[in-house]
């Protein structure tokens, strides 16, 4: 056996038993090997570093801002009552839940729609008395399902089309290609969790929720002219039943409405005080046609897109004890607006501008993150931090967002455009847009996801040249007697295997070489043994680490690494089955 076989083997193992076993990161582990393989002069550097000029990292890297274009502008925010509604049973709670995520999954990278989902979905069975563990793994999963059945579904997907276009000048994927077996794979996956996942998830609570803090923020929000919510009732504009708040009375041309009804319908100017904790204040601000009813709001410098919420406690020092919020000239002296206020568990019943001041009080501020600078040292205030992604969202560009988007996939699927040119286009007119800005979308890209896909493309370069791939794929070939079939269930299997160990963007291009190697030594159309490839190493269900949305549900599910196993081995066999039985049937070994 060449030395260089022998080195790759050696690198291999420890790549796949350091990605198992240890805690760093896998860009830092794939790098490394790809470092020694360099090293060792396996592999020449400009092949090792090739990958980072591969065109579905690129494309990856681009959606990533077309993503965060769609989330800065709320392109398909919601609130709980209005997409999900009210089930009859945990069945119709988790069709409402996994539908959605499937089919925005199909579109968007399923990373971002399991974030958009979650604290939603989170909020929603807070108030509909269902436990979160019933419906967390199901978003995960079903927007893994749902990312099967276009090109653009999963990044995964778009690097192997890369390597493949790479690959004798293969035109590559279109989008819906892939549907012909993602599409029954979806189904069969969504209709197994929703029989069976009643009794395989367990019936658990979050350590630790953000409904659990004690601080109770009175905030007044106004109906602005013209919105949506107009001439509905409180019932039906998601009002009523909202987790950690509630709606406290309603102010309508200086007249109180202080017992609110569900059939109460709001009308242009209405003032909405609510009271609840600061995570709901930051879901108020995401309904579209609900903005601070404070009109120092928009006497602040600089856009609204570019301030955020912060919590600031009032010291001793503070200049304006006892002091209203108006008197104080709050705005003029600090450049930030109060939009609500926490006092010790305290019901606050008085409007934000006449509310006065006192020592101990948390504020919750509208501001530039530099007033965060100003204030950290300052003594008039305690504990001064910005509060997670609460820069409030700019709702008057999300039909455009939607729009590039929506552009972005009918270039792909229906003028033959090349995806890393369409995301490439999409990406430059979300900036372009102020969709988002260019910050905005150089913070959204995901490097450590861009380096581990590239490393990952140079250690399958090394398995190709040294020769480790041809051994491998000929070790298949005569354990399944020449067999094609045989041949794609043993990769799809192994596949399975190791994406749920490591990572799938690191399954697909360390397998890659093997399957090219596999075909061509049985002298056998490609497409079914890249197809395989694809469904195999996406589908990542039984556990928590393979896949970074199985990992964000994790702690707010309750989960144990056994819940994956128990509901996601199944689901691995299913996808396993269907897709041996569906590729050759759809892409001939002979065509």
């Amino acid at each position: 056996m060449d030395w260089q076989i022998v080195v790759t083997f050696l690198v291999l193992g420890g790549v796949i038993g350091s990605l198992t076993f240890l805690r760093a990161g896998a860009d830092t582990i794939l790098m490394g090997g790809l470092t020694i393989l360099v090293i060792t002069d396996v592999v020449e550097a400009k092949d090792a570093v090739a990958g980072f000029a591969n065109e579905g990292l690129i494309a990856v890297a681009f959606l990533f801002v077309v993503s965060e274009g769609i989330r800065q502008t709320g392109g398909f925010a919601f609130t709980g009552q209005q997409l999900l509604g009210r089930p009859k049973s945990l069945t119709d709670a988790q069709s409402r839940v996994m539908l959605p995520s499937a089919v925005l999954s199909a579109f968007l990278n399923n990373t971002p729609v399991v974030a958009m989902m979650m604290p939603v979905i989170s909020d929603w069975a807070k108030k509909m008395r269902i436990s979160v563990s019933h419906l967390m793994l199901p978003l995960s999963y079903s927007a893994i399902l749902g990312g099967l059945c276009t090109l653009v579904g999963t990044s995964t997907t778009l690097v192997v089309d890369g390597l493949l276009q790479e690959h004798d000048n293969h035109p590559g994927l279109s989008m819906f290609e892939i549907a012909w077996v993602g599409v029954p794979v979806m189904i069969a996956g969504l209709i197994y969790l929703l029989v069976f996942s009643r009794w395989l998830l367990p019936e658990r609570k979050p350590a630790i929720t953000p409904m659990d803090d004690p601080r109770e923020y009175t905030v007044e929000m106004v109906v602005e002219p013209g919105c949506p919510l107009i001439g509905k009732t409180i019932e039906q504009a998601g009002l009523r039943h909202l987790p950690g708040m509630y709606l406290m009375e309603i102010d309508r041309q200086d007249n109180v409405i202080a017992a609110v009804s569900s059939n109460e319908r709001l009308a242009a100017n209405d003032q909405l005080v609510f009271v609840g904790v600061v995570e709901s204040v930051i879901d108020l601000q995401k309904i579209p046609g609900l903005k601070p009813a404070t009109d120092q709001l928009f006497k602040l410098s600089g856009p609204r897109s570019e301030r955020c919420l912060i919590e600031a406690v009032v010291s001793d020092s503070f200049r304006f004890i006892n002091m209203s919020i108006r008197t104080a000239k709050f705005r003029s002296n600090y450049n930030a607006a109060v939009i609500a206020v926490a006092r010790n568990g305290q019901r606050i019943n008085k409007k934000i501008g006449d509310i006065e001041l006192q020592r101990g009080d948390t504020l919750l501020i509208e501001a530039h993150p530099s007033f965060i600078d100003q204030q950290r040292n300052s003594r008039e205030f305690f504990l001064v931090s910005q509060v997670e992604d609460s820069t409030p969202p700019r709702h008057e560009r999300a039909w455009i967002a939607r729009t590039i988007l929506l552009a972005m996939i009918v270039m792909v699927a229906f003028f033959n455009v090349k995806m890393i040119v369409a995301a490439m286009v999409a990406a430059g007119l979300m900036t372009a847009t102020r969709c988002c800005s260019a910050t905005e979308a150089k913070r959204s890209i995901d490097w450590g996801v861009l380096i581990t896909i590239a490393a990952g493309l140079g250690i399958g370069k090394a398995i190709e040249n040294s020769g480790a791939a041809d051994l491998i794929a000929s070790s298949f070939i005569g354990v399944a007697n020449n067999k094609p079939l045989i041949v794609l269930a043993i990769l799809s299997l192994i596949t399975l295997i190791f994406t749920n160990l490591i990572t799938a963007k690191a399954t697909a291009t360390l397998i890659f070489p093997i399957t090219v190697a596999a075909a061509a030594s049985l002298d056998v159309n490609l497409m079914p043994f890249v197809i395989t490839l694809i469904i195999s190493a996406a589908a990542c269900f039984a556990t928590p680490i393979g896949y970074q949305t199985n990992m964000m549900v994790f702690g707010p599910g309750g989960y144990k690494y056994a819940d994956y196993l128990r509901i996601g081995g199944p689901l691995t066999l299913i996808v396993w089955i269907l897709t041996v039985i569906i590729v050759p049937l759809a892409w001939p070994f002979h065509p």
